[in-house]
């Protein structure tokens, strides 16, 4: 190996180790943020006879009232702001319960994202009563087509109407963003599997700010990467952490969820829910997760965020199925 060559691998070398120390310096501050938050105990009611399996997703209603999507029947669930489950439906509907959003109009959109032989990796939408008014994708096939899915782990749907899913979560080569017209019909799909700008490891959830943005967590490379509507690629931020769950409020509250960072996966951070800003990206609080850290799965903890008008938030947990509130 020549001389020249031996001196720019150390350079490198160095000028990676001084990016980790930098990110882990970052991540340290990042974890002194205050937590003004504090749980309201036992908040959250199941009927009779249900139970948490893992939650995904958490979703206003514009009365106040909170949606989520429960690993077990009934998977979708409303809840008043005391807590009570006022509507419950899709029972035998799903494979794995992932994504949950709720449209302008009300309307609940989530996606199926694991599959068996003829169900599930598919996007639903229903009437806040439960009827089923669209479904997208091939039930129980798998693809990269216009018409298929990989694992939709999530969806978010632009003022306008337009529909987009975030793919991937079945752990292949598909990692993309797709983009639907209000009516359904496929428009575009961006990106693939990698760790460049543009590319994706595991799109695990996506959201759109008050100026149309599509904030994507792009998990498995510990960012957020933020587009604009046709796909070209704005920006990335490291400072919220491994995103699990990503939320926007009308007032560009940021709220991200981190179910898996830790020494080993993203040093320098820890898991909990990060709340900033959508506009400039600057992360003001922290409510940290307690649980301890699993010995062989890195998931453990909030995957699925969101908050409502007053600033409330809830978190639905996977590994210890809960599904939580923070008052301020």
């Amino acid at each position: 190996m020549s001389h020249l060559r031996c001196m720019r691998l150390a350079v490198a070398g160095a000028i990676a180790v001084v990016l980790a120390a930098a990110a882990a310096d970052v991540g340290a501050q990042n974890e002194k943020l205050p937590t003004p938050y504090h749980e309201v105990a036992n908040w959250a009611k199941l009927p009779a006879g249900s139970k948490w399996a893992g939650g995904q997703g958490a979703d206003p209603a514009s009365n106040g009232d909170i949606w989520t999507f429960n690993r077990a029947d009934p998977p979708i669930l409303r809840f008043d702001r005391s807590g009570n489950v006022v509507k419950s439906f899709g029972n035998g509907m799903f494979v794995q319960a992932h994504g949950i959003t709720v449209d302008r109009n009300g309307d609940v959109w989530v996606t199926d994202a694991m599959m068996t032989e003829g169900k599930g990796n598919q996007v639903f939408k229903f009437s806040p009563d439960g009827k089923l008014l669209m479904t997208l994708g091939q039930a129980g096939v798998a693809g990269a087509g216009n018409d298929v899915f990989s694992g939709p782990a999530d969806v978010a749907i632009a003022q306008n109407g337009d529909i987009f899913v975030a793919d991937g979560h079945l752990e292949g080569p598909v990692n993309r963003i797709v983009k639907f017209s209000k009516e359904g019909k496929f428009i575009k799909a961006w990106g693939t599997r990698g760790s460049a700008p543009g590319e994706f490891n595991l799109p695990h959830s996506i959201a759109i700010d008050s100026r149309g943005r599509i904030f994507v967590a792009d998990r498995t490379n510990n960012r957020l990467q933020i587009f604009d509507q046709e796909g070209r690629f704005l920006d990335q931020w490291k400072q919220f952490g491994r995103p699990s769950g990503v939320f926007v409020d009308a007032n560009d509250t940021l709220y991200v969820a981190d179910s898996q960072s830790n020494s080993r996966t993203n040093p320098g951070y820890t898991r909990g829910i990060r709340i900033g800003n959508a506009r400039d990206g600057k992360v003001t609080a922290l409510i940290p997760f307690v649980e301890p850290d699993p010995e062989k799965n890195n998931n453990n903890g909030v995957e699925g965020v969101g908050a409502d008008a007053q600033g409330n938030v809830y978190a639905a947990e996977v590994s210890t199925g809960m599904f939580r509130k923070y008052a301020k």
